[in-house]
């Protein structure tokens, strides 16, 4: 699949940017403030901390999203969003490494890894980076980076959807038009990228196809976005 300038939009105003100026215009977008400064907060509710994270596929970064999280969300409430936007396809076990402690759905006590009820307040802070793993089989991988510490209007442990990439304009490598399936065998060694037409003739039969999704999953086990 070829590499190219991957932009996105703002979940708020709608506007295109790429994911480093995502990050300067989610500062000042004025639709995302016109949105925090409801009539709740003029109540003067208790403020809590959230953070401002950014997400990407860490082998296929032009996968990504900017999303807000209440710092006192759980990992397993970060993980659960991830499956939800992202990944989730057959229940697959995950896990969070951050600062060299694996923080798993599953933990495995001999390997001295956690689990993921810890609150994303005791753990992260502005500038660190952590990881993700997603099936460790086909598994996808991902990259998370603290982009800030943000003080709003307490709320729920939801996590918000800040800002998303468009989806990769893929081409049939066949035709050149907009690819809409993959092939799960060829997609190994690069290929298998093929629009509705080509596909018919493709020689490893339609049950190995699955459909093209916006999701550094594209292509992966069963998942189906």
């Amino acid at each position: 699949m070829t590499r190219y300038m991957s932009e996105g939009k703002c979940s708020f105003c709608n506007a295109t940017f790429s994911k480093a100026a995502m990050t300067r215009h989610l500062k000042s977008c004025k639709q995302r403030k016109a949105a925090s400064e409801t009539p709740a907060e003029k109540r003067n509710l208790q403020k809590t901390k959230s953070f401002h994270l950014v997400v990407e596929g860490r082998d296929l970064p032009e996968y990504w999203m900017h999303l807000c999280a209440p710092a006192n969300a759980t990992l397993e409430d970060l993980d659960d969003f991830l499956r939800d936007i992202w990944l989730e396809c057959c229940g697959h076990l995950s896990a969070f490494t951050i600062e060299g402690t694996i923080y798993s759905i599953s933990p495995m006590r001999e390997y001295e890894e956690r689990g993921m009820k810890i609150r994303l307040g005791d753990i992260l802070g502005p500038g660190m980076k952590f990881y993700h793993e997603y099936d460790f089989g086909t598994t996808t991988d991902l990259t998370l980076r603290v982009v800030s510490e943000l003080e709003g209007e307490a709320k729920s442990k939801s996590m918000q959807l800040l800002a998303r990439n468009d989806p990769p304009p893929i081409a049939c490598e066949s035709c050149g038009k907009i690819a809409t399936l993959v092939c799960t065998e060829c997609i190994w060694s690069g290929g298998g990228w093929l629009c509705d037409e080509c596909a018919r003739e493709h020689e490893c039969g339609e049950e190995m196809f699955l459909p093209v999704v916006n999701s550094p999953r594209v292509g992966m086990c069963g998942y189906a976005g």
